[in-house]
């Protein structure tokens, strides 16, 4: 189990430790089952080449929750995830890993919880950020 992360370990510009996923085309499919996205894109070559994709590509939503990880992991289980936004501004292909990153941008007080926010990023192998997110966590307080 990871060490309880706590608000006074945080500063703004701390980096959040990166999560590498290499998404495979059996987890596309059993992601599309877990959440009814039968959208052909995400499974059918012929389809996605037939829509000008090179390949079938990695369903947002699944994108979203490797940045929900990411920062989850972080937090642990003493941490709450408060918020969580996400774009989509590129697509990702099974097989090429993508890494999931992110920076604290502000830490404060606020109705008495302690917030961090996050500027989060899942880069592909390239390195170009394809799906850009923002967090919100609670984090305990050593004080308390």
């Amino acid at each position: 189990m990871a060490e309880r992360l706590y608000f006074e370990d945080v500063e703004e510009g701390t980096e959040l430790p990166t999560l590498t996923k290499t998404p495979t085309t059996q987890q596309l499919v059993q992601f599309g089952c877990a959440t009814y996205d039968y959208y052909e894109l995400h499974f059918d070559k012929e389809f996605a080449r037939a829509s000008g994709l090179p390949d079938i590509i990695v369903h947002g939503p699944l994108k979203n929750s490797f940045l929900a990880q990411l920062v989850t992991d972080w937090i642990g289980d003493a941490g709450t995830l408060k918020k969580l936004s996400v774009q989509y501004r590129g697509k990702d292909m099974p097989g090429s890993p993508v890494t999931a990153g992110g920076i604290v941008t502000r830490k404060y007080v606020e109705d008495g919880e302690n917030l961090v926010e996050c500027d989060l990023r899942l880069d592909n192998a390239d390195g170009v950020t394809t799906t850009p997110g923002h967090a919100v966590v609670a984090l305990p307080s050593r004080g308390n």
